[in-house]
């Protein structure tokens, strides 16, 4: 009898293993370069008697031009980032309006009145650029000025350049933004406690603690939709508004039911007059439950209402995820999509599938748990809402291993916001003005400090996005000259990874997701 093959997720732990290795070994490979520039650097500047340690860049290249430089760079690729994200939407709805020639008429595809981008894409360009080029500017600053390059070189320089999170003038994205660097830069501390065998959370070895940190995140998320939803941004209560199949009047009396305030009947009334609906049942004012039959007027059957929700959902966002998924792997890795469009194009349809049925099948949990709690009980409970957000986050094993954590940490800081806003309307917490800004400024600056420093703390795809996208010259070899046998071994690396395109996009199309700020609505 033939040997069995080994298991399924054996060969997967194998391959993920491997692909950290190689992550790890090509960073030590790119330390290294960092190492030798500098040791040539360091030599050119003892010849000329200078005290200051040499920068990053090349000696060919000054402090000013090289943040410029980072700066015009890291712009133009945010800007890209953006207005072709804007535009692929654009496109989508042109075509579910069946009016395909209007893809060749560009009037139509990218007027100003149609795809309003042009403001926020420069105010995101100004942030990532801005970041950069004040980083490179303080970082040579600090080395000059401090005559050595310490840690504290790059806390300063980052927090210093996080003030650029001013360019966005809508301070609830940068609350959210400056959220989601704190989860991340606690990511980093603790992974860093626990490598030096400082701190170990109990529970962290867990198979599916992400998953289980995606299902608290969202409990609190889609409580406060139902309950608080102006402890929610308006952006993100209109995604989550309209990718439901629930109309806000039914969530409003929803509300009032659980509150024990009285329902507005009218409203009601009007709302389902409006959708046709005449044969409802009579409400009263004060409701021990809003029925079924009001929570999904279009339809008597409980089953045929999660159905419709899922493949609505579905429809609805494909074109969203799959702008996300292709649209910023093609602008950041423009050589990767010519070397090949179309498989390129391929993994980002199955992507974009898998990612959308996870968020359509969340869809239809929470409005089955909904259903379920008015077919076995017959009065209403606030808690009932952030148990459905729990049971529907479950949805998120639907998503490959990689990014249920990714997701994790995106959502974790929504909830966060939502009950800090909470507890400081309740007077637990007091009102700072302006706290985003600092709180961005800090976070950035504890995150350059684990990238220079103790680069394998960070998430690899987060490591390689900052690299890549945020300070996209700091690991790439200044001139020709500089081209040593690593440099030549870390080609080879990448040559010997192109086959594993699909694994690499595991890991590359969360990060994409993570943009998700640049978008209104999310």
């Amino acid at each position: 009898m033939a040997p069995s093959s080994p298991p399924l997720a054996d060969n997967s732990d194998a391959e993920r293993r491997l692909r950290e290795a190689e992550e790890r070994l090509r960073d030590a490979i790119e330390e290294l370069q960092r190492r030798q520039r500098r040791a040539a650097a360091r030599a050119q500047h003892h010849h000329r008697h200078v005290d200051s340690p040499p920068c990053d860049h090349g000696p060919d290249e000054s402090c000013v031009a090289h943040a410029i430089g980072n700066l015009c760079q890291t712009f133009l690729l945010s800007y890209g980032v953006r207005v072709g994200i804007g535009i692929l939407l654009r496109a989508f709805k042109l075509v579910r309006r069946q009016s395909y020639s209007s893809l060749l008429d560009l009037k139509q595809l990218v007027s100003e009145k149609d795809l309003i981008v042009r403001e926020e894409a420069c105010r995101i360009g100004l942030l990532f650029g801005g970041f950069t080029g004040s980083y490179h500017a303080l970082r040579c600053l600090l080395r000059k000025w401090r005559k050595k390059e310490a840690p504290l070189n790059a806390i300063l320089a980052g927090s210093i350049a996080g003030f650029s999170i001013l360019a966005l003038n809508d301070s609830n994205r940068r609350r959210t933004l400056a959220l989601y660097l704190l989860a991340r830069l606690a990511q980093c501390a603790y992974n860093s406690a626990k490598s030096k065998n400082k701190f170990h959370l109990w529970g962290s070895h867990w198979r599916h603690g992400d998953s289980l940190l995606f299902a608290l995140a969202c409990a609190q998320v889609m409580y406060a939709f139902v309950m608080r939803p102006e402890s929610l941004p308006k952006a993100y209560q209109d995604f989550i508004q309209k990718t439901g199949p629930v109309a806000e009047p039914v969530y409003k009396a929803v509300r009032d039911c659980c509150r024990g305030h009285s329902v507005d009947v009218a409203s009601l009334h009007a709302y389902l007059s409006h959708i046709g609906k005449s044969d409802y049942v009579k409400l009263e004012e004060f409701p021990s439950i809003i029925p079924c039959s009001i929570i999904h007027p279009g339809t008597n059957s409980c089953l045929a209402h999660e159905v419709n929700a899922t493949s609505t959902t579905f429809k609805k966002t494909f074109p969203l995820y799959f702008s996300l998924t292709f649209v910023p792997f093609v602008v950041l890795h423009l050589q990767k999509f010519t070397d090949a469009p179309f498989r390129t194009f391929w993994l980002a349809i199955k992507g974009a599938v898998r990612s959308t049925t996870f968020l359509s099948a969340f869809v239809g949990i929470f409005q089955g748990v909904i259903c379920l709690h008015r077919k076995v009980f017959s009065r209403d409970h606030k808690l009932v809402y952030w148990i459905a957000g729990g049971i529907s986050a479950l949805s998120v094993l639907l998503e490959k291993k990689a990014r249920r954590g990714e997701l994790a940490l995106y959502v974790l800081p929504r909830a966060v916001d939502s009950l800090w806003y909470i507890l400081v309307n309740r007077h637990l917490l007091p009102t700072i003005r302006n706290a985003e800004v600092f709180l961005f400024s800090v976070c950035m600056g504890g995150i350059m400090y684990y990238l220079e420093h103790e680069p394998e703390t960070m998430a690899p795809f987060l490591r390689g996005l900052i690299r890549r996208f945020l300070a996209s010259r700091i690991s790439n070899p200044s001139s020709l000259s500089n081209r040593t046998a690593s440099y030549t071994y870390l080609h080879a690396i990448d040559g010997m990874t192109k086959p594993t395109l699909e694994e690499k996009r595991d890991n590359e199309s969360s990060s994409e997701k993570y943009n998700l700020e640049s978008i209104p609505g999310l």
